[in-house]
């Protein structure tokens, strides 16, 4: 694998990719109008609803909220990772995928010396468990832990030597071939300048990407000490963040596993695989992240997190549950299990065999009862002050499921303990009214109605003019639009959906999405360009204010005798235009 694929390349690519076509290959579209129409893929619906726009290159569902490009949706519905989505785009218009060139120095990055090393590492410590003098130690630790040689062998299981210098010795004779296993994060660079092995005395656990690479290695003591488990260091080819334990093999030689089960340690799920309960995956010793969640639900439909039930595997499980919030489109479900006490799913699992522990797996809470059992420890729901602060701690939560029968379904129970209507959310995103900024106010700030008319013509970019001055300021969004104006000025070709794939990585990528498929009312062109360039006026005066602001502040701050007689004038002049633009009449942006 080499280097980045170049952003340009995406971009052309996007630009001259059929979405129709793509996503015609899996789901029965019907043309209507200018759009195509069919029962949306990711949730079940009598009525159409799902929308392919073919000339914004994206698609929307009015039901549950799922929205992408082509790129998205084969990542959403075929499971593909970016680089492989990209990668079959390519394959569809007969076009090679490029890598760019790293660093200064020219050349590529080519991470297949880094694959290769872990490859060979991990043959390495296999070879070690079957035959080092002090493997017994390690074979008689996993069988004491109910593992049969089957198993390990299945895992790939291994086992690194004590001593500094065992993957030194095998994979590191020359200085290019170290260099090459300190990137891979299988040997520590040495303050004395020799670098020395990474994994010592350990078991060796290694960790798959979706393609059956190793990527890195978990890895666990034998006796006593710290850290028990130690795990690969970020490396380019391993983020831990993102990385799921037994994910490969579960999804291996075309098996569809319609759940899978989150458990804590490599251990639970190599002891759940030997009783039968081969759908188990772990995180690498953190808290489930919104990566982790992604790539779950890239998978299957439902999740089952299973944590300790101390105070410990509670906590976690929080965790767990805020990220998964935001990926809760229709169709998709997250539970939580917990455990007895002092059990884990390794021990449970040996000592009341696979139907009773998948009785309680069968058992486990769905996500929106653990949701409100959590919101509502200590809170008095017989009072109006409790009710209030139920929905108060709800509300930045509920903020962050995508809008869709899910959101709608938390806010009516919401709506049933507070006994509050008002936080009822619509089935969708609303969709407002757009209107000339001059002549009325509007609850949408300028900046979102740029945005948003922006998305739906990006040609408004050329009216834009410079957008540099609004950069730095506090108003919520101006960074992004000016990302948005000064690309386009770049790349005037490019279209809706090319832009919201550009921009997938930015914080805000989901509310471009949002914006995206809600079209401005405007459908005169002389109107719509007016309106757009009206509201980036309004956005200049916000930061032109809030600059003279800063600099009144920053002034009168100073004692009077600091001021030099142009510092004391321009402060006289701040200080009246204040006084004229609170005695106008407030502004929509305000």
């Amino acid at each position: 694998m080499a280097g980045r694929i170049p952003q340009s390349f995406i971009d052309d690519l996007v630009a001259a990719t059929d979405i129709v076509e793509v996503i015609g290959h899996y789901v029965p579209l019907k043309r209507a109008g200018k759009e195509y129409k069919a029962c949306c893929p990711f949730h079940d619906e009598k009525t159409p609803s799902f929308t392919v726009v073919p000339d914004k290159q994206f698609y929307h569902c009015f039901g549950c909220g799922a929205h992408g490009t082509a790129v998205g949706f084969l990542m959403e519905y075929a499971n593909l990772e970016f680089v492989e989505a990209v990668e079959e785009l390519a394959r569809r218009t007969g076009r090679e995928v490029p890598r760019e060139i790293s660093g200064d120095s020219g050349p590529r990055d080519d991470l297949g010396p880094v694959f290769d090393a872990l490859d060979r590492a991990n043959a390495y410590y296999r070879r070690q468990l079957r035959r080092h003098p002090q493997a017994s130690r390690a074979v008689e630790y996993l069988k004491g832990r109910g593992l049969s040689g089957k198993t390990a062998a299945e895992f790939q299981l291994g086992f690194a030597p004590p001593g500094w210098d065992g993957i030194l010795r095998e994979l590191g004779a020359h200085e290019p071939a170290r260099a090459t296993l300190v990137r891979a994060g299988l040997l520590v660079a040495g303050d004395s300048g020799r670098p020395y092995d990474r994994f010592r005395d350990r078991i060796t656990f290694p960790i798959h990407d979706t393609k059956g690479r190793v990527t890195g290695f978990g890895a666990r003591i034998i006796d006593r000490g710290e850290p028990k488990y130690l795990n690969s260091p970020e490396t380019p080819v391993f983020r831990k963040g993102r990385e799921l334990y037994g994910l490969w093999r579960a999804r291996r030689a075309g098996r569809s596993p319609k759940r899978l089960l989150v458990v804590e340690g490599y251990m639970d799920v190599v002891a759940l695989a030997q009783s039968g309960i081969d759908y188990a995956v772990a995180t690498l010793g953190t808290a489930a992240t919104e990566a982790h969640v992604q790539h779950l639900f890239r998978a299957v439909a439902d999740i089952v997190f299973c944590f300790d039930g101390d105070e410990a595997g509670r906590r976690a499980a929080w965790r767990a549950a805020e990220n998964t919030l935001p990926t809760l489109k229709a169709g998709r479900q997250a539970w939580f299990l917990f455990l007895p006490e002092g059990e884990d799913p390794d021990s449970l699992v040996r000592a009341e065999g696979r139907e009773a522990f998948e009785n309680r797996i069968g058992g486990a809470i769905p996500l929106s009862r653990f949701l409100f059992d959590h919101l509502t420890i200590g809170v008095d729901l017989s009072t109006p002050e409790g009710r209030a602060r139920l929905v108060e701690s709800s509300r930045p939560l509920f903020d962050r499921v995508p809008p869709g029968p899910y959101r709608r379904q938390l806010s009516m129970r919401l709506a049933e303990l507070s006994g509050d209507a008002s936080t009822i959310a619509p089935d969708r995103a609303p969709t407002r009214r757009l209107v000339h900024p001059t002549r009325h106010q509007t609850s949408e700030t300028p900046v979102r109605r740029a945005i948003r008319m922006l998305l739906h013509e990006p040609s408004l970019a050329a009216h834009a003019g410079a957008v540099a001055a609004v950069r730095g300021s506090d108003i919520a969004g101006a960074d992004l639009l000016a990302d948005l104006v000064e690309t386009l000025h770049a790349r005037p070709d490019l279209t809706t959906g090319v832009l919201l794939e550009r921009f997938r990585e930015h914080q805000w990528s989901r509310w471009l999405e949002v914006l995206a498929h809600s079209e401005p009312q405007i459908s005169d062109p002389e109107g719509l360009r007016e309106e757009f360039v009206g509201c980036l006026r309004l956005v200049r005066e916000r930061v032109g204010r809030h600059q003279a602001q800063r600099r009144l502040d920053e002034l009168k701050k100073r004692h009077p005798s600091e001021l030099s007689d142009e510092e004391r004038r321009e402060l006289t002049d701040l200080a009246a235009r204040r006084s004229r633009n609170r005695k106008s009449a407030p502004r929509p942006d305000d």
